[in-house]
């Protein structure tokens, strides 16, 4: 059986959120990019006007999956 996901625990998607947040950024489909690595979590920082958005890995994973297949990349 294969999985069209490229991730199989929380580290691993946690790695994929960041490659498409990664993509998102050079596709220029968010202004930048932020990504907090602590021992327990990691933290993806978006900018939202004069704040920035923080995102879980599942939440940034979604956002910048949906975006970079909106941009049919």
């Amino acid at each position: 059986m294969t999985s069209k996901h490229r991730f199989q625990d929380a580290f691993t998607l946690a790695e994929e959120a960041e490659r498409l947040g990664k993509k998102a950024l050079s596709l220029g489909l968010i202004p930048s990019l932020t990504v907090h690595l602590f021992s327990d979590c990691w933290q993806f920082s978006l900018p939202n006007g004069e704040e920035s958005e923080t995102l879980t890995p599942e939440e940034a994973y979604l956002r910048f999956k949906k975006l970079v297949e909106q941009s049919g990349q």
